[in-house]
């Protein structure tokens, strides 16, 4: 034992016994955290002595050692009487109960961490430097000597699409041709949870149930009203869609309330209806009834509605006449959705960027209408909304429809629906992976004596508007190769608001790849994360020191344009550099029709332009960082690939002690750091960070928790935890991307809400 470890138990020996009868036993020793040794006391605590007491007790001892010795001690635990290891000759076991609290097996029952007061060692706080001036940068197509930071899909002037789709300007008027031309062709299928047909849809019959939609808003409603669509996934969200295209109004598509769950799920159904203006809701009976029942006036005021209709018993009329909008350009429908950190928005979709976005779709995936694809994904917004509602009406194809809550009650749904169809291209969301990776780990072997069979996929598109999670993706192919899920077939996707659709991953396994002309499998590099706060992008060695993983997000699609800007200059950045991703394309979205809350913030998103270099053409800004690297892997075109790597979104990043953070990059290290830790988030209060951890174990196992985090945090991120949340599984929430709503979850600690096991604020 080190002499100062001897001196302080002396010390604390001398406060167990001359002050208050606590203590019956005590450890002192040293942990290795930072680069330096740090103190940690461990003591049993008598049965009879109370938290208060205890709290008291630790406060007077870290006094006493500290004007003593002038050392601070780093941990502070108590534990239950006769619990600590003893030695073979008597005595406690030091290095025993050493290696139970770097394991958090120790189980104590009071905690105390001063990681404030004692680490003296951190790194200096990251001083920012001036710019380099646009003129000393940019020479030709170099910046900085580098290669300017941009690239495109594929020409769709130069595409060969014999489609008749795309002679149609509107959406709409597809369905009405397709109606016609093929009326019996079959569009949508809909699964309930136990797997066999809930509805169906063809052409025709698509067109005639949205025809009746229009004939019941004609006449109630005017040209360009809003609408908001309150359904259920299914084909009723579709057909009211189109009925509202038909009848000239604008469609808002938004998540029906859950009906166990009416206090937290209908304020944001009523936020959504009021802030996009809808003079009109459109729903069925059952969820019309939930609206105004006593309850739903509980969460919401009931008599503010608008106008309620159920379209389950429509008239089987004909609406007088179609709606033709003027112009291309014309507003088609809104898409809202809320972010991660808690802001509503909706973005203005025209009719020429619905047609540019399913023909651009259309061809990086090679819908035909002999094909069939399975979606497994939320279809209110971004790209959950297009291949649910739009792909199909566009390309021909046929849609099986799973919705994800059927899940819920059948986790193999899916996969099984898949496996029955032979579907060979397939869209899922990070949360329906999970759910499948969680749900049938174990159950493989019985899933293959249902003849469940996944060698038919060619593409399993995982839908996201984040960094890709390599070992989720990498987990869920690893498990269910054994059913003939080529590893290849796996792949992500990025858009977010300013662009619903970036990257895609195109068939590699299908025609085009037997063409040549699918391009390369998407690359993984190695970031060195230290670097990576800097706002640099250092490439290093799988395995290095703080190496981190980053995956290219699928491949971008036609017709879409990508530059990396500089987030302060605004100036282009050069192959490898981090900066704000900007993009250009038909399908961009026109503009926020709302930002609730924080609408002057975003006024240039959609409309920007480089402070240097091409001036003049118009991109969106997205919100995320990431970089572009041009790889020696070649494309379609005979061309070297660019690959997109997306590292985060801006609005999330924590700027803690003048580096920026990725709260995913902290979560990782923080889940990994025990077994017993299913989930995590951070989030920042007042300057303290703050994490959150979900604890799937014995509540005994709490407090060994607060040690770790604290431990691995320092180590790996140099970052000191000021608050640690212990709570039950499920407390963070999730919303249907799989994405963690962490500033609800702030909100709900503000307020004192999270039911807590157990909270630690470090000294």
């Amino acid at each position: 034992m080190r002499p100062t470890c001897l001196r302080i138990l002396h010390v604390y020996h001398h406060y167990a016994y001359a002050t208050i009868k606590l203590i019956n036993q005590i450890a002192v020793f040293s942990v290795s955290v930072l680069h330096d040794e740090r103190i940690v006391v461990v003591a049993e605590q008598r049965p009879d002595a109370s938290e208060e007491d205890s709290f008291q007790w630790m406060s007077r001892v870290l006094q006493a050692i500290d004007s003593i010795h002038q050392v601070g001690v780093y941990c502070l635990a108590l534990v239950p009487a006769n619990t600590l290891p003893k030695a073979p000759l008597g005595g406690i076991h030091i290095s025993e109960t050493k290696q139970r609290f770097l394991e958090g097996a120790l189980h104590p029952c009071n905690v105390l961490m001063c990681p404030h007061t004692c680490v003296t060692n951190l790194p200096k706080p990251r001083q920012k430097q001036p710019e380099v001036g646009p003129a000393s940068m940019i020479v030709g197509n170099l910046v900085a000597g580098k290669r300017i930071a941009q690239a495109c899909g594929r020409d769709v002037t130069q595409l060969e699409d014999n489609d008749q789709a795309r002679k149609f300007l509107y959406i709409q008027d597809v369905l009405q041709w397709r109606a016609q031309a093929t009326p019996d062709h079959p569009l949508f299928l809909v699964l309930n949870a136990k797997g066999t047909v809930a509805s169906t849809a063809s052409c025709l019959q698509l067109h005639k149930r949205a025809e009746r939609v229009a004939a019941a808003l004609m006449g109630r409603l005017n040209t360009g009203d809003h609408v908001a669509l309150v359904y259920p996934p299914g084909i009723e969200l579709i057909a009211t869609f189109y009925g509202c295209l038909y009848a000239g109004c604008v469609p808002v598509t938004v998540r029906p309330p859950h009906p166990q769950n009416l206090a937290t799920t209908l304020p944001t159904v009523k936020m959504i209806v009021e802030v996009s203006k809808s003079v009109c809701i459109l729903t069925t009976q059952a969820i019309m009834k939930l609206l105004k029942s006593k309850e739903a006036a509980a969460a919401v005021d009931v008599k503010s509605w608008p106008m309620v209709l159920d379209t389950d018993d429509l008239p089987r009329k004909k609406s007088p006449q179609m709606y033709k909008p003027p112009t291309p350009e014309m507003l088609a429908y809104l898409d809202f959705s809320v972010s991660t950190t808690g802001i509503l928005a909706g973005v203005k979709m025209s009719h020429s960027a619905t047609s540019a976005l399913c023909r651009s779709i259309k061809l990086q995936c090679e819908l035909y209408p002999s094909r069939q694809i399975a979606i497994c994904l939320d279809p209110y917004c971004g790209l959950g909304f297009a291949p649910w509602c739009l792909c199909s009406v566009y390309s021909g194809h046929q849609s099986i429809l799973v919705p994800p809550l059927e899940l819920e009650s059948n986790a193999s749904l899916w996969l099984a629906a898949v496996s029955q169809y032979k579907v060979r291209v397939t869209f899922c969301s990070y949360s329906v992976m999970e759910m499948c990776t969680k749900g049938l780990g174990s159950q493989t072997e019985a899933l293959r004596l249902r003849n469940v069979n996944l060698s038919c996929v060619r593409t399993c598109m995982v839908v996201a508007e984040e960094r890709p999670r390599i070992t989720l993706t990498q987990s869920f192919s690893k498990i269910f190769k054994d059913l003939g899920l080529s590893p290849r077939a796996v792949s992500t996707t990025f858009g977010c608001r300013v662009n619903v659709a970036i990257c895609l991953q195109p068939n590699r396994l299908g025609k085009l790849a037997e063409q040549g002309t699918a391009g390369p499998d998407p690359t993984t590099v190695y970031v060195d994360m230290r670097a990576l706060r800097h706002d640099r992008v250092r490439l290093v060695e799988r395995g290095s020191p703080h190496s981190l993983p980053l995956m290219e997000s699928g491949k971008i699609l036609p017709g879409v344009k990508v530059i990396i800007a500089n987030t302060e200059t605004k100036g282009p950045l050069g192959d490898s550099h981090l900066g704000e991703i900007w993009v250009s394309s038909p399908h961009n979205a026109t503009g926020y029709y709302t930002v609730y809350g924080e609408e002057a913030l975003h006024a240039d998103h959609f409309n920007t332009k480089l402070s240097f270099g091409d001036t003049q053409t118009v991109w969106a800004r997205t919100g995320y960082l990431g970089f572009l690297r041009r790889t020696e892997l070649t494309d379609a075109s005979g061309e070297r690939h660019d690959a997109l790597y997306v590292v985060g979104s801006l609005d999330e990043t924590l700027e803690l002690r003048g580096m920026r953070y990725h709260p995913i990059d902290i979560e990782t290290s923080v889940i990994r750091s025990h077994k017993s830790i299913a989930e995590c988030a951070v989030f920042t209060w007042t300057n303290l960070l703050v994490v959150v951890v979900e604890l799937e174990g014995s509540e005994q196992e709490a407090l060994d928790l607060v040690a770790l985090v604290t431990n691995v945090v320092l180590e790996e991120h140099y970052l000191i935890v000021g608050v640690v949340v212990v709570v039950d599984p499920g407390v963070i929430p999730i919303n249907s991307r799989g994405e963690k709503q962490r500033m609800h979850l702030r909100d709900g600690f503000l307020a004192d809400q999270l039911d807590p096991i157990y909270v630690a604020y470090n000294m």
